[in-house]
């Protein structure tokens, strides 16, 4: 399992909190946490089915910037 705190653009309310949330989910990843007022992300996720492309990717098909 490897863990990352993401710094991400963008997020101000439960439904960019939500929309992220569930980005994560559908691409597997295990843990998804959003902080709105520090404006991250920390994600855990299996690393052989999964990179950290990814999971930025997935985060910016949700509409959001990860810096």
């Amino acid at each position: 399992m490897e863990q990352f705190l993401l710094k991400v653009e963008g997020m101000s309310c439960g439904h960019c909190k939500a929309a992220v949330e569930s980005a994560l989910k559908e691409i597997g990843v295990e843990t998804a946490t959003v902080n709105l007022e520090a404006g991250t992300v920390d994600v855990a996720f299996d690393p052989q089915r999964l990179s950290i492309g990814q999971v930025k990717e997935a985060i910016e098909e949700a509409g959001y910037d990860v810096a």
